[in-house]
């Protein structure tokens, strides 16, 4: 029998930098063993979110100015890569996996959630490639585009006993991400190519949230037992400890 997972779709629009520490606060909590695998699917908020190596470029500072001019929060994301964006048209995704030997076991877990995303595009009608395309915005192997432009991006990050991969389905307004990118990528000294960005209703545009939700727990569904939670207390309270570690600085950082 499959081994079940909790279902959270607990979402924090006002606090980006919560949102954030939820997702380390259940890294830590399933590797400690307190909490078992869990998926969580939410609505995030707009927010730009840093990666590390973002965080020590010498346009960091600037970096954050333009998101927040943009009108977007800046945070420092769980995972790895360089600056993505989230906001009203995004889904956000985090699958927290109990491992052993989390390092071992990288590439799959990219290539389950990779697949588990490309199935349920699939299942709308959008036909998706897993790969990464030349100029993306934090470009990796396991991104998704659609119609030639990147659709889904994800990172991971590791625990002792633990691994957390956690991304962004863009279902709309693909303008947004390359309008506050533009200015951010700028200030961060990094090229690309801001026509590489779009969403899924750029080739299905009745596509909607509800629909890609669905269909990725649907995929997922099809594997797993899954079982819809709510987050527990001890999580949400080591969540709010954390919140302050990833918010960006102020500008002049």
């Amino acid at each position: 029998m499959a081994q079940p997972i909790a279902l959270v779709r607990d979402s924090y629009p006002t606090s980006p930098a919560f949102d954030t520490a939820v997702a380390r606060a259940l890294l830590l909590r399933v590797s400690d063993g307190a909490v078992g695998e869990t998926f969580r699917l939410h609505l995030p908020a707009r927010s730009v979110a840093f990666g590390k190596q973002d965080t020590i470029a010498a346009g960091y500072g600037a970096a954050v100015a333009a998101a927040r001019d943009g009108g977007f929060e800046a945070v420092e994301r769980l995972g790895g890569g360089r600056a993505a964006v989230f906001h009203e048209g995004t889904l956000a995704f985090s699958w927290t996996v109990p491992a052993e030997d989390p390092i071992t076991g990288i590439h799959e877990r990219f290539r389950r959630m990779a697949a588990t995303c490309q199935h349920a595009f699939a299942r709308l009608g959008v036909l998706s490639h897993v790969g990464e395309l030349p100029g993306e915005y934090c470009p990796g192997e396991y991104s998704i585009n659609a119609g030639g432009r990147k659709v889904m991006g994800v990172g991971q990050r590791l625990a002792r006993n633990a691994a957390h991969v956690g991304g962004v389905i863009v279902v709309s307004d693909g303008s947004l991400v390359r309008r506050v990118l533009v200015p951010v990528y700028r200030a961060l000294g990094l090229g690309w190519k801001p026509e590489t960005a779009g969403s899924l209703q750029d080739v299905a545009p009745a596509t909607t949230l509800a629909a890609v939700a669905d269909a990725v727990v649907g995929v997922l569904g099809d594997s797993h037992r899954l079982y819809p939670t709510e987050l527990d207390v001890a999580t949400l309270d080591l969540a709010a400890a954390l919140t302050d570690q990833h918010r960006s600085p102020a500008s002049g950082y």
